[in-house]
Parts: C-alpha cells; sequence; structure tokens
C-alpha cells in the first residue's frame, strides 16, 4: 500500500527483500550455531553448571534477590515520577527563582553518569555496607526522575495554547490548570515514554551489584563466585529480568487502558490534537468567545 511518504515494492524490490531476509537469517543462525558450539566446548551445557539452580537453597537466593530488586524498581519508579513532576512542572513555572533552580537540579543530575552518581550518593553514607541499597533506590530516582521532568515538560508544552486558555477563561487557577486540565491530558500523550523510563529504572537496578546492594545482580554475583557457572548465571539472571520487563509492560498497558477508559488520544503532531480533543477545545472556546468560536480548532484563540 502506498502512501505519501511510502511507494509500495514492485516484484523486483519485493524478491531483492526476500533475498537479503534470507541471507541475513542464515548469517544469524551460523553465529548463533558458533556460540553454541564454542559454549559446548567450553563445558557450559554439563550437569555440574546448572544444577545449583535446582537446589533449595539457591533458589532462596535468586527469589529473596528478586524481591530486593522488584523493591527497588517499585521505590525509584514511585520516587522518580514524582521527582519528574515536581521538577518538570518547576520548569515551566512563570517565576525565574523556581524556574532556573529546577531547570539546574534536572539537567545536572541528565547529565552525571548513573555509576556515577550511584558511588557518589554511597560515599555520602560513608561507603557503609547496610546502606548501599538505599543509595541505589536514591541515585535511580535522581536520575530517572531527571529524565522523567523533560519527559513531563516536554509533553505538557505539546498541548495547543487554547487549553490553558480556556481553562483561565472560565475561571480556573494556575494549579486547577495544571492539575484538571494540562497534566492528566499530558500523561496519555508520554505514557509510552513514562513506560519506557519505567523499564530503564528497572534494568538500572542490575548496577546496584557494584556496592553491594541487595537484588538479583548480587545475589548472582555469589553463584558464579562459588561454582564459577559465570554463563549460566547470566542466563538465569536475564530470564528472570525479561520476565519482569513483560510483567512491567503489561501492567502498564493494562494502566493506560485504565486510565483512558478505553478513549485513545489521537494526537495529529506535536502541538495539535486530534478530532475529539479538538472538539472539546471548540467547545471550551465557545464559553468564552461566544458560539461563532466554534470551528476554529484547538490551536489557541481564535
Amino acid at each position: 500500500m502506498s502512501t505519501v511518504l511510502y511507494d509500495a515494492p514492485g516484484p523486483r524490490a519485493r524478491r531483492l527483500y526476500r533475498t537479503i531476509g534470507i541471507i541475513s537469517s542464515l548469517v544469524l543462525i551460523a553465529i548463533a550455531a558458533l556460540v553454541i558450539y564454542q559454549l559446548y566446548k567450553a563445558d557450559q551445557f554439563t550437569e555440574e553448571v546448572w544444577e545449583p539452580f535446582v537446589t533449595p537453597r539457591i533458589m532462596e537466593l535468586l527469589w529473596q534477590g528478586l524481591l530486593d530488586t522488584i523493591r527497588a524498581a517499585v521505590l525509584a519508579i514511585i520516587g522518580a515520577v514524582l521527582f519528574g513532576i515536581v521538577f518538570g512542572i518547576g520548569k515551566l513555572s512563570e517565576h525565574a527563582w523556581i524556574r532556573w533552580p529546577c531547570w539546574l537540579v534536572v539537567e545536572f543530575f541528565r547529565a552525571v553518569p548513573l555509576v556515577m552518581l550511584i558511588f557518589f550518593v554511597w560515599s555520602l553514607y560513608s561507603l557503609q555496607p547496610d546502606r548501599s541499597y538505599i543509595s541505589l533506590v536514591i541515585s535511580l530516582v535522581l536520575y530517572n526522575g531527571a529524565v522523567l521532568a523533560e519527559v513531563f515538560r516536554a509533553g505538557i508544552n505539546a498541548l495547543p495554547n487554547g487549553q490553558s486558555e480556556a481553562a483561565y477563561a472560565v475561571g480556573m487557577r494556575k494549579n486547577q490548570v495544571m492539575t484538571a486540565v494540562l497534566l492528566p491530558q499530558a500523561v496519555k500523550i508520554m505514557l509510552p515514554s513514562i513506560i519506557s523510563q519505567c523499564v530503564v529504572a528497572l534494568k538500572d537496578t542490575s548496577l546496584g551489584y557494584l556496592i553491594l546492594a541487595p537484588g538479583l545482580t548480587t545475589a548472582g554475583r555469589l553463584i558464579w563466585g562459588t561454582f564459577g557457572n559465570y554463563l549460566a548465571t547470566a542466563l538465569v539472571l536475564l530470564m528472570l529480568y525479561l520476565v519482569l520487563n513483560l510483567l512491567l509492560e503489561r501492567l502498564a498497558v493494562w494502566a493506560e487502558r485504565r486510565f483512558s477508559q478505553g478513549r485513545k488520544l489521537h494526537v495529529d503532531a506535536v502541538g495539535a490534537l486530534g478530532d475529539e480533543e479538538r472538539t472539546a477545545a471548540e467547545k471550551a472556546n465557545a464559553v468564552r468567545f461566544g458560539p461563532e468560536s466554534l470551528g476554529g480548532g484547538g490551536q489557541g484563540r481564535t
């Protein structure tokens, strides 16, 4: 099917694409076979390598590490979202004494590498082992919260000016405009980016092994340090993280449907809403400027 930006391939192009796909698949299969052969030569598929993962003591260790990872991810995501909302709105403030400190905080924590931030926060606790877990959570909150602050700011800016102007016209205050009009609509636009950042926060909990914070990777470090089964341990941890991320994605999809009540927000372009939102904006403008303003669109004051 041809569109303005894309022409449907003809028979010759389809044959070329099919040939490239077959060759690429064969190359990937050959690479996978070579990797498996090398692992077989290194005795990575023997019973001794995988047997520890079915022993009760190791299973209990992995289960506790899994619970610690989930708890750290939940705390980090909740803290990062709150951090992002506060500083994202702060960057949009009309008051310079609020806007510039928020800008400085967000840009600082966005620029600092996460590993350095983890070590810095942990050093504030004098590198105490029992403070490594809280240091990891605080670092994840600061880093991911700074990223989410930019996401929230961009999402609110993507809304047309007519949304806020119509809300002010009906007598709403600034905080009411932000919390009741702009933020709910912006969250729908930003939800995919928020979900992606939550997945990043979950995966970043793996960095806790650098400071021996309780979690899956720290448990894995104990296992491969004892049995020397590096690859097997890495594969087990990979599968656990994969399952966690898939569950988080499904939870986010459920929350999106629950939040939007089954109605999708249609965004034609940045700063322009779809038909339903445009109709709502036109009705709001009608309250402000009279019935003649209907049909003027949601792109600001008509």
